[in-house]
């Protein structure tokens, strides 16, 4: 069996997405700081009939993600698939002229540093499976600037250029990296961004293996 890991766990998403990808057959690794948040994640999987284990890891921390990622596969099995969605801080999201270089460090490593960390983490087992997918998720900041969220949109940025060029190096070697764009807020009641529908469009991207971005909508005019 192979392991879906979710970097960035939660009630909405994130546990719609380790359901979708739980019933597909694949062990679910859920990372997240506290672990007992993990802790009632893994029961609500369980009670579905779920394998699921947390991992407790700071995306703010390098090391501590890839130390998390290396137990879910020794404990699970390797991560075919990876998805980095973790919600941003809202200190992350000052205007523009209100940013100046401190106020970077954080979104920096929490968009640019936490990824490359994880997927290097990943790389190896995927390389010895003969296949993975990488499944980023952004909001609307990642692919049209806004100057009233410029550590996001700076960040996002980064992390979408990373994960593009993830895309072309990686498909020769059978990983799939892709990127989900999220225009809106996450809404139950919504027709296209509930978190239900836009867990199978994960599971989508993963299994379909198309381009490399995706909007869960299209973006306002």
């Amino acid at each position: 069996m192979t392991t879906y890991a979710l970097i960035g766990a939660g009630p909405g998403l994130g546990l719609a997405a380790a359901r979708r990808f739980g019933a597909a057959g694949h062990s679910v690794a859920l990372v997240s700081r506290r672990s007992e948040h993990l802790d009632q994640l893994c029961a609500e999987l369980d009670r579905d009939g779920i394998s699921a284990r947390g991992f407790t890891a700071d995306v703010l921390d390098a090391a501590s993600l890839a130390t998390a990622l290396d137990a879910a596969a020794a404990a699970s099995g390797p991560v075919e698939v990876l998805q980095y969605s973790p919600v941003p801080r809202a200190d992350f999201m000052k205007p523009v002229l209100d940013t100046g270089a401190p106020d970077l460090d954080a979104p920096l490593a929490f968009s640019v540093k936490g990824p490359i960390a994880a997927v290097n983490a990943v790389l190896p087992g995927m390389r010895e499976l003969g296949r993975g997918t990488l499944l980023f998720v952004n909001g609307s900041s990642a692919v049209r600037p806004n100057p009233g969220v410029a550590g996001t949109s700076i960040a996002f940025a980064a992390e979408s250029a990373y994960a593009a060029m993830l895309h072309d190096a990686l498909a020769p070697e059978n990983i799939h990296a892709a990127q989900l764009i999220i225009p809106g807020a996450i809404d139950p009641a919504s027709e296209h961004s509930s978190p239900d529908v836009l867990a199978e469009r994960l599971y989508a991207m993963h299994s379909g293996r198309g381009g490399f971005r995706h909007y869960a909508e299209p973006l306002p005019a």
